[in-house]
């Protein structure tokens, strides 16, 4: 089955993009929630979740991610898998940025492994000590970690909590590609990482804006599963702006067109390794 299942998550609103760009980008938690809500319907068995203050910036308030996983459980027909970001707000401290994984225990969790300058608006912070203290929340709440990769020395950084035994095998990476500062999001550059990566991985992998198509048609064509969405996309064509529903509608179809099936949440839960809470 699972050589055949390509889960779909949907990465909802992010922490940066403004209203401004794209009128359809959700920021409160019940607009989060009803994304969450009809991009499960539409296919995507997998949501990823940033939480928005009242000026629509990036925050790690415990609250408000508490507010949107109960506005979407609320939908009893509804078992999509939740993956919250621990890393939604580059003041937060790094009690903040778990704080929300110890309480609400969320089947999946970001680990951003490592740092960067996102250019151009600062350094994007995982130091070790946060991903020490992070590796430990996962363990002892029993969230699976998405190892997020933007350059190739965060294989190595994972590799090292691997040995350490902070990370468990198998893993799920998570390639971002097109961040300015990181890789950029060609298939030379998807192929390299999918060499390194340990055997037995489960991976997925998306591109930021003009490398999002291809991106998508590369990961499905060598085996991973996709990433769509606001966070990474506005657009659904030049000058028209997407809305979440519609990007995940359009990876459905690239899967299913290839000859592949859609996995969902359950099938989801069984290639990851995950246990529903």
């Amino acid at each position: 089955m699972e050589k055949n299942k390509v889960i779909i998550t949907a990465a909802l609103t992010g922490a940066v993009t403004p209203k401004e760009i794209n009128e359809y980008i959700p920021m409160t938690p019940q607009e989060i929630a009803d994304d969450a809500y009809a991009c499960w319907k539409a296919g995507a068995a997998v949501v990823h979740l940033h939480m928005r203050d009242d000026k629509g910036i990036g925050t790690m308030d415990q609250e408000r991610f508490a507010e949107t996983i109960r506005l979407i459980k609320k939908h009893e027909d509804c078992n999509v898998v939740i993956n919250c970001t621990t890393s939604g707000d580059n003041s937060a401290s790094d009690e903040e940025r778990v704080a929300h994984v110890k309480a609400l225990k969320p089947e999946m969790a970001s680990f951003d492994a490592g740092s960067f300058n996102w250019m151009p608006f600062g350094v994007f912070k995982n130091e070790p000590k946060f991903l020490e203290k992070l590796a430990k929340t996962l363990q002892e709440t029993g969230v699976k970690p998405e190892i997020e990769v933007f350059d190739t020395g965060m294989l190595g950084v994972t590799d090292y909590y691997l040995k350490k035994g902070m990370l468990t095998a198998p893993t799920h990476f998570q390639f971002v590609l097109g961040v300015k500062g990181g890789m950029e999001a060609t298939i030379e550059n998807l192929l390299f990482l999918l060499r390194k990566i340990p055997e037995g991985s489960t991976w997925s992998a998306f591109g930021i804006g003009a490398g999002h198509m291809p991106i998508l048609y590369a990961t499905i064509a060598l085996g991973g599963h996709v990433r769509v969405g606001l966070e990474d996309n506005v657009y659904l064509a030049k000058g028209v702006k997407a809305t979440n529903v519609q990007l995940v509608e359009r990876a459905v179809a690239a899967v299913k067109t290839y000859g592949k099936e859609v996995a969902d949440p359950d099938e989801a839960r069984e290639i990851l390794g995950l246990k529903r809470r």
